[in-house]
C-alpha cells in the first residue's frame, strides 16, 4: 500500500496536482460539476505540459547524439531521471520516506511561518529526495535519522526556494498568485542578480523590433521552429549523413530528419505553453481554498515553464545562451582537473530559458544573455563538482544537472564529512 501511494499516486505528478486543486476545490465547498471539472482540468493541463515535454525531450535526445558525434566527444551528460532511475535500486524506500515527510514538512513551514509556498512539482520532489538519500547514505547516515533529517532538509528547501525567487517572479509576472518550484532555482536567482547588475531593464526581449518582412518572427512558434532548424542543419551534416540515416532517422534522408525533428522540438514547446495556461487557469483559483482554509495566503509553487509565456523571446535567448556557455565550459573543464560535462540539451532549454526570462526581468535583452550565460556556467561546473560525491555509490556514469542539485549535494557532503 504505501509502496502504491508513493509510487504511483504521489509519484505521479499529474495527479500529484490534481489532488492538491481537489483538496482546495472541497474545502471552497464548490459544486460537484465544478469540483470534477476544476481537477480533471489540472490533471489535464500537467499532461498536455508533460506530452509536450516528452516530445521535446524525444528530439533533444536526437540532437544530442548528433553532437556527440559530430565533435567526438566523450564525457557525462548529466540526467536527473537516469540518476534517479539507478539509485532507486538501492535507495528506494529512503527516497520515498524522505519525499512523503518532506511534503508534510512543507505544509507544516507554510502553515506556521511567513513562507506560505507548496511546491507542486512533483517530479523534483522526488529528484532531491534521491539526492539527499544518496547523500547522506554515502556518509554513513542511514535509516531513521536518514529518513528525519532528509525530510527536513527536503521541505524546508521546497518552501525556501520559491520565496528566495519570489521578488523576481513578481517581476516577471505582474503579481504575486504563483511561485516557481523548481530545483534549479539558484541558477534563476543568479541570473536575475547578475542581469540587474550587468543588464538594461528598460530593453526588454520582448521590444525587440521586429521589419515588417520579418514579421512571422514574432511568433513565438515560427521563430523557435527557424532556430532549431538552423541548430539542426549545423550538426547533422557534421555528424555524417551516414551516422544519422543509419543510426537515427531509420533511413530518411538526414537534411529531411532534421528539419523534422527540429518542426517536433517547436511543437513540444507550443504544446507546453498551452499546457502551462491550462494548468495555470485552474490551479490558482483551485488553490484559494488551500489559502483560505489550510495555509493563510499560500501559494502555489509550480514547474517552471509556468513563466515561459510571460517572455517568449527570452526564452529561445536564454536557452541558445545557456547551452553556448555548456559548450565554453566543455574546453575549461578538464583544464581544471574536472569531468567534461556535455551540455545537456534538456537541462540547458528549461533552466536556461527561465535564466532568460528571469535575466530579461532585471536586466532586458542584455541581461537575458548574461544572466543565462552564468546559468550555463553554474548547470556544467556543479554537476562536475557533484560527481566525485555521487561516484562512491556507482553513479559515475551519471549526475544531477540541475543547479540546486549541485549547491545542496556538495554543501550537504562536506557537513556530513564534517561532523561524522
Amino acid at each position: 500500500m504505501i509502496d502504491f501511494i508513493m509510487k504511483d499516486v504521489l509519484g505521479t505528478p499529474a495527479i500529484l496536482v490534481g489532488l492538491f486543486a481537489l483538496a482546495g476545490l472541497l474545502l471552497q465547498k464548490k459544486n460537484i460539476a465544478d469540483t470534477i471539472s476544476g481537477t480533471l482540468k489540472t490533471i489535464m493541463g500537467f499532461v498536455i505540459l508533460g506530452s509536450g515535454a516528452t516530445i521535446l525531450i524525444g528530439s533533444l535526445d536526437i540532437f544530442g547524439k548528433m553532437f556527440e558525434k559530430a565533435f567526438s566527444i566523450q564525457g557525462i551528460i548529466p540526467n536527473n531521471e537516469a540518476i534517479v532511475a539507478i539509485a532507486q535500486k538501492t535507495l528506494g524506500t529512503e527516497t520515498a520516506m524522505i519525499m512523503l515527510f518532506g511534503m508534510i514538512v512543507n505544509i507544516l513551514i507554510a502553515r506556521f511561518t511567513p513562507f506560505k509556498y507548496i511546491f507542486l512539482t512533483g517530479h523534483h520532489t522526488l529528484f532531491m529526495a534521491c539526492l539527499l538519500s544518496a547523500v547522506f547514505s554515502t556518509g554513513g547516515i542511514t535509516g531513521i535519522p536518514l529518513v528525519i533529517i532528509g525530510s527536513l532538509i527536503l521541505g524546508a528547501l521546497m518552501v525556501l526556494m520559491p520565496a528566495i525567487l519570489q521578488p523576481y517572479v513578481r517581476k516577471i509576472t505582474g503579481n504575486d498568485t504563483i511561485a516557481v518550484g523548481h530545483f534549479g532555482s539558484f541558477g534563476y536567482f543568479a541570473s536575475a542578480f547578475v542581469a540587474k547588475r550587468a543588464g538594461n531593464k528598460s530593453k526588454s526581449t520582448e521590444d525587440i523590433k521586429v521589419p515588417k518582412s520579418l514579421g512571422f518572427l514574432r511568433d513565438t512558434s515560427v521563430a523557435m521552429s527557424l532556430t532549431m532548424t538552423i541548430l539542426f542543419l549545423i550538426v547533422s551534416p557534421l555528424a555524417g549523413k551516414s551516422f544519422v540515416e543509419a543510426k537515427l532517422s531509420g533511413g530518411t534522408n538526414f537534411l529531411v530528419f532534421s528539419f523534422m525533428q527540429a518542426i517536433t522540438f517547436a511543437a513540444g514547446v507550443y504544446i507546453i505553453l498551452a499546457g502551462v495556461r491550462m494548468l495555470i487557469a485552474e490551479i490558482v483559483p483551485a488553490f484559494k481554498g488551500i489559502a483560505d482554509k489550510v495555509v493563510k495566503e499560500a501559494k502555489p509553487a509550480l514547474d517552471v515553464p509556468a513563466v515561459f509565456p510571460f517572455a517568449p523571446n527570452a526564452v529561445i535567448i536564454g536557452f541558445l545562451s545557456s547551452f553556448i556557455a555548456g559548450i565554453v565550459s566543455m574546453f575549461i573543464l578538464p583544464a581544471l582537473g574536472l569531468k567534461i560535462i556535455i551540455p545537456g540539451l534538456i537541462p540547458h532549454f528549461f533552466t536556461g530559458a527561465a535564466a532568460g526570462v528571469f535575466g530579461n526581468a532585471t536586466g532586458g535583452r542584455r541581461g537575458a544573455v548574461i544572466g543565462a550565460f552564468v546559468n550555463g556556467l553554474l548547470i556544467s561546473f556543479l554537476p562536475a563538482l557533484l560527481l566525485p560525491v555521487l561516484g562512491s555509490l556507482g553513479f559515475e556514469g551519471t549526475t544531477f544537472g540541475d543547479s540546486d542539485f549541485g549547491i545542496v549535494g556538495i554543501l550537504l557532503s562536506y557537513l556530513v564529512r564534517l561532523f561524522t
